[in-house]
């Protein structure tokens, strides 16, 4: 049977480091709702206003870690897709970007095309979050019915804490947790906390708790972004067996003025260092690839950070790539679903 595609969808990139191309590839991401979940006419001016310096600023960022090859996260990206392909007989395997190219209506065209009428979709991001995991399904379940394609579409759910993730996680880290090192921070992509709190039942949660989600419904559970994070890190904590006070989390990339779930990265980085953390692992599990926000923001500008601040290193652990127990991973994952 060779009807039956699988489609790894990720963030996306700019096309090249060129301010145009940037500012097109923000424009596109910070139009989208569920992005900056604001009116269409106070995001339009909100994005227009960041749009005046922002892709002069992220043109150089993108520039520092550009690849030969191209932008990172799409090479990497790519280079899942083919390692993915003897482990999914069902059909081709693509890839596509929720912002920029391979767009994901153009691909999803391309595969019905090819003769394909069904599609398991596979969002790349292992907690649930309406900028990320809502985004990519509800573009695709409105491209299908728009261009009115015949498709059947499969969606793999989050996976913040499923044992193959973590196991593969644990893999990926185990060599450098095996060198010394004073302290790991596991940091995860930020989200506004008014993104959170919309989802959850009135007055049923608490985004401050240490606990957060612990014991929570699961209707609570399953869209609290903050929770799942916690639950990976404690799960993947728990599987390596790193006592507690040795390991912690915080939350990356904030933009704009708004409440951002907390604690944050930069406030991580100089709290460790002044308590003598020396040598400091960072790992990124809310990213399956290396890109921007882990190899220029945490690896290079947190390292920065981190040593002015009177830490010694700062080693990023590189986020789960192409590595063999991820490929293993993702392909039971998606054959489940």
């Amino acid at each position: 049977m060779t009807d039956h595609a699988l489609l790894l969808v990720n963030l996306g990139s700019p096309a090249s480091t060129s301010v145009a191309d940037v500012r097109r590839y923000l424009n596109q991401f910070l139009m989208d709702p569920y992005v900056i979940d604001l009116p269409w006419p106070v995001r339009r001016l909100l994005v227009s206003l960041i749009l005046i310096k922002r892709p002069e600023q992220s043109a150089h960022a993108y520039g520092s870690i550009w690849w030969e090859e191209g932008s990172p996260l799409v090479v990497l990206t790519r280079r899942l897709q083919a390692a993915m392909v003897e482990h999914w007989p069902h059909g081709p395997v693509e890839i596509a970007m929720r912002y920029g190219q391979p767009a994901l209506p153009e691909v999803l065209e391309r595969l019905v095309a090819q003769g394909v009428r069904k599609v398991t979709l596979a969002p790349l991001y292992p907690q649930f979050a309406d900028s990320t995991v809502t985004t990519v399904v509800e573009l695709a379940r409105q491209t299908v019915s728009e261009r009115q394609l015949p498709l059947q579409l499969r969606v793999l759910q989050p996976f913040y804490e499923h044992p193959d993730y973590i196991e593969a996680l644990a893999a990926s880290a185990r060599p450098y947790l095996e060198q010394d090192y004073d302290h790991l921070l596991l940091s995860f992509h930020g989200l506004p906390e008014r993104h959170l709190k919309k989802l959850y039942p009135a007055g049923k949660h608490d985004l401050r708790a240490a606990d957060c989600c612990e014991g929570a419904s699961a209707e609570v559970r399953a869209v609290c972004y903050r929770g799942q994070c916690l639950a990976t890190a404690k799960a993947f904590a728990q599987k390596l067996g790193i006592p507690d006070g040795k390991w912690s989390v915080s939350f990356q990339s904030r933009l704009g003025r708004d409440k951002w779930i907390e604690p944050y990265t930069e406030t991580r980085l100089d709290e460790l260092a002044k308590a003598g953390v020396k040598r400091l692992l960072v790992m990124c599990p809310a990213f399956v690839a290396d890109c921007i926000e882990t190899l220029e923001e945490i690896g290079m500008r947190g390292s920065e950070q981190f040593v002015e601040a009177g830490g010694r290193e700062l080693v990023l652990v590189p986020c789960l790539n192409e590595h063999p127990e991820w490929v293993k991973a993702l392909a039971g994952l998606c054959e489940k679903a």
